[in-house]
């Protein structure tokens, strides 16, 4: 079959044929009849060459709505298509914060938050205007930033962008700011008030100037302790994706913290007790940062048990082959609303005991660093009047981590 160019070409070449016999037979020259024949196929190649147009392109397929939707579906943020003020599509993560129904339903009631619908109701300001922040969309304390694009065909996308992560750590640098400045400022001013003191008449009576002396250094070293602690817990952040790999031998380690505890304890050194099952395997871990982490759980428990009863130290293989190592107390107990919060740094379910007792607020916030960057669990487990066990588990070397850290209220 002929078509486009081969077609045109065949028709003119006969009408090309046909004028070069007509010229043969009015004029009997057969040169004639050739130089025709040739200048006819010639014009009828060149015409055929520049009547042509290209062939116009396939109009594209159009999108399929299945696949559009699947689409959507795949993007992990919430995203809704919007055309004449009404949800005409919305994907997996939009219907799940919003609802199933909202297909169909107008957008600044799918939204259901009014600085959502005041942005859906004035079209002129759309590009305009910032990401509109939205407070309290899903849940009270989620917080959503919430994108307004418009296509040539009028319809609109909403993108919803989860900012409660970065709030919450925006939130937690600006109390750990004013927690530490206060931490700080507190023993300060202490010691900058008996310092003016003892440099009146009050510094002339020996008693007196040995009593606030006795003040200004117990402050002194309460400061000085905040601070170690706070590089410490800056040093084991800045080392939070670096896995230790050197072999600790948990039970020698138990001992030698132990031993030296008790030395420094006087009498309450006496109950410490300390129960290590034998061929417990080694973990891969940073020997400073472990001996560290006991020295909190034990001189925590040591504070808050009562005088003269026991300080366990227990370090065995639980059923899953993970390391455990607990430390028991029995003291007051915590209630159970508080639990959850012990690792926050500051946090102090009783703050006059804790700085009575020289605590910084800090001590569990640096456990929970070092057990995270063990790969470890750690377990909060407490009852009121009976006492506390704080458990940590703790991969062996060569085993893959322990599942994440939870806290355990009884």
């Amino acid at each position: 079959m002929l078509t486009g160019f081969g077609l045109r070409t065949f028709w003119a070449i006969i009408v090309a044929g046909g004028a070069a016999i007509a010229v043969f037979a009015i004029g009997t020259s057969i040169q004639a009849g050739l130089v025709a024949l040739v200048g006819g196929i010639a014009a009828a190649l060149v015409a055929a060459g520049t009547g042509d147009e290209p062939p116009a392109a396939a109009d594209p397929a159009p999108v399929n709505p299945a696949i559009l939707d699947e689409t959507l579906d795949l993007i992990v943020e919430p995203v809704l298509l919007v055309r004449d003020g009404r949800v005409v599509l919305a994907n997996r993560a939009a219907r799940a914060l919003l609802g199933e129904h909202i297909i169909g339903d107008d957008a600044r009631v799918a939204i259901r938050h009014p600085a959502a619908a005041e942005a859906l109701s004035s079209p002129a300001a759309l590009g305009e205007t910032p990401p509109i922040e939205l407070v309290g969309l899903g849940t009270r304390d989620q917080r959503w930033e919430m994108r307004v694009g418009e296509l040539s065909d009028g319809q609109r996308i909403v993108h919803l962008i989860d900012q409660t992560g970065n709030y919450a750590a925006e939130r937690m640098r600006v109390d750990f700011v004013a927690n530490a400045s206060h931490e700080l400022r507190t023993p300060l001013a202490s010691i900058l008030g008996f310092i003016e003191t003892l440099s009146e008449e009050a510094g002339e009576d020996p008693a007196i100037r040995a009593r606030f002396l006795k003040v200004m250094d117990d402050e002194a070293k309460r400061m000085l302790r905040l601070i170690e602690d706070l590089i410490s817990l800056s040093r084991i952040e800045a080392e939070k994706y670096r896995v230790p790999d050197t072999p600790i031998d948990l039970a020698i380690l138990v001992g030698d913290v132990r031993a030296e505890l008790a030395d420094g304890a006087g009498n309450r050194g006496l109950d410490l007790v300390a129960t290590i099952e034998p061929a417990v395997p080694p973990v891969s871990g940073d020997r400073v940062q472990l001996s560290q982490m006991l020295h909190n759980l034990v001189g925590n428990a040591m504070k808050y048990g009562r005088a003269g009863t026991p300080v366990t130290i227990t370090l065995a293989r639980d059923v899953t082959g993970m390391v455990r190592l607990a430390v028991r107390d029995e003291g007051d107990g915590i209630a159970a609303v508080h639990i959850p919060r012990l690792t926050e740094r500051f946090y102090r379910a009783d703050a006059g005991r804790s700085r009575s007792l020289g605590g910084t607020g800090l001590g569990l916030a640096i456990v929970k660093h070092i057990v995270e960057r063990h790969r470890g669990r750690l377990d909060i487990a407490s009852q009121v009047g009976v006492g506390t066990t704080v458990a940590v588990i703790l991969p062996p070397a060569g085993a893959g981590p322990a599942n994440s850290s939870r806290v355990i209220k009884r």
